[in-house]
């Protein structure tokens, strides 16, 4: 089975949800796949992207 995902509240400015609303529509996202896009984006830009686990490790 796939990675669970850790589900939180998030609040954001409306205009704000609204530009990465339509950013993500252009990219065929939706909006909460467009900002853990982003996010793991700008976290490998910075080499804070955790390093996968090898396949013997996670069971």
């Amino acid at each position: 089975m796939g990675k669970e995902k850790k589900a939180f509240a998030l609040r954001l400015d409306p205009e704000l949800h609204r530009a990465i609303e339509l950013w993500a529509n252009d990219e065929f996202r939706s909006v909460n796949g467009h900002i853990e896009f982003l996010l793991r984006e700008a976290l490998g830009k910075a080499g804070r992207l955790p390093k996968p686990r090898a396949k013997d490790q996670e069971e």
